[in-house]
């Protein structure tokens, strides 16, 4: 009789909107994952979060990483948070699984990674666009050199929020989310881009806050190069009424392009092979049909599986570090108005330990009466 091994058992820090998602996606992972604790500062609100989703509710983090038998929390918290709870959860011994962005700095992530070297336990970063069916099929063909080498790629995340959108007190506020669309919202985007394209070379942006009351950026652009020679735009904006998030990629022997807004299913890609090369396209056909969205299930799954299974969990601080840099490269290069080679940011600069810098060219934003 074949056995398998048990489903990881989960802990919740946070229970705001996206941990909503996180709950969802481990409910969908019977057998593999099972949420058994769930923590937030606001006890009414982890006991109506416990309810909904079979879970025990405490209001203390150190409470919930004492549970016996944890395998795995999850950190759904504002991202000031991201860190100290990290670091709080490997030196219990607990894997930690971070929202994005996983810490505020490059100094913090540094941070982490001492931390998870020194306790042998990871933490992991939730970039669920990078396990959507298509997403892999994508990866799997370029890979295999089936679309020839990547030579322009356009990465954009034009969505909309409003002003009572940043009454939110850590949002808009360098010191409490590290940034603005840059850091918040087209890094999913963006992270897709190089998990797909590989290490970035050298980033040359702007960045400006156009209409929105923040501390931070609502729009940032980027030119990239790669160290394969491609070149690329990011593009990151909040003040987009019309909101879409598009990723486009042309390679020697096709284009492949990407349109949602918050979440692509595989009927989302567009694959247009080059003339000469139409064989493609049934390769493309032959990947995955299912309409799924890039959720966090697929993600989560793959993180269970490597948790039970003694695999390597994706996505590891490496991975995440790099994700993270492009973000400080691009506000370094805006401040600074000057090219940013990949590892140039390392201690000691101001953007090692702030995505500001304290170059921010605009005054702060004005507090209301």
């Amino acid at each position: 009789m074949t056995t398998h091994p048990p489903a990881v058992r989960v802990g919740i820090i946070g229970t705001g909107g996206i941990a909503h998602a996180h709950a969802a996606a481990i409910a969908d992972l019977t057998g593999e994952m099972e949420l058994v604790v769930v923590a937030d500062i606001d006890a009414d609100r982890a006991t109506a979060f416990a309810a909904q989703y079979g879970a025990t509710a405490v209001t203390d983090a150190e409470e919930l990483l004492a549970v016996e038998g944890l395998g795995l929390v999850h950190i759904c918290t504002p991202p000031g948070t991201h860190a100290p709870l990290a670091i709080a959860a490997m030196r219990a011994g607990v894997p930690a699984l971070v929202e994005k962005p996983t810490a505020l700095s490059l100094a913090e992530l540094d941070e982490i990674a001492r931390v998870e070297a020194e306790a042998g336990v990871p933490t992991l970063t939730v970039f669920q666009h990078r396990f959507g069916p298509a997403a892999v099929h994508l990866r799997r063909m370029i890979d295999d050199g089936d679309l020839g080498r990547a030579l322009v790629a356009t990465c954009e995340t034009l969505w909309y929020r409003d002003d009572e959108y940043f009454a939110v007190p850590w949002r808009g506020r360098w010191e409490v989310e590290g940034g603005g669309p840059t850091m918040g919202h087209g890094i999913h985007q963006f992270d897709l881009l190089l998990s797909l394209l590989g290490p970035w070379a050298e980033v040359t942006a702007i960045a400006a806050r156009q209409t929105r009351p923040t501390d931070t950026e609502d729009v940032s652009a980027a030119l990239v190069r790669f160290e394969s020679g491609a070149v690329a735009t990011v593009v990151n904006s909040l003040v987009s009424p019309h909101e879409t998030s598009r990723l486009r990629l042309d390679f020697e022997h096709a284009s492949v392009e990407l349109r949602h807004v918050y979440g692509y299913t595989t009927d989302d890609w567009t694959f247009t092979p080059a003339p000469g090369h139409e064989e493609l396209a049934e390769r493309w056909a032959a990947g995955p049909s299912a309409a799924r969205a890039s959720a966090h299930r697929d993600q989560f799954a793959a993180l269970a599986a490597a948790l039970r299974e003694g695999g390597t969990p994706p996505v590891a601080l490496s991975d995440a570090r790099r994700t993270l840099e492009f973000a400080a490269a691009t506000y370094a290069s805006a401040f600074r108005g000057e090219a940013v080679a990949a590892g140039r940011i390392v201690d000691g600069d101001p953007f090692h330990t702030s995505m500001s810098g304290g170059l921010v060219p605009w005054p702060p934003r004005k507090e209301k009466a």
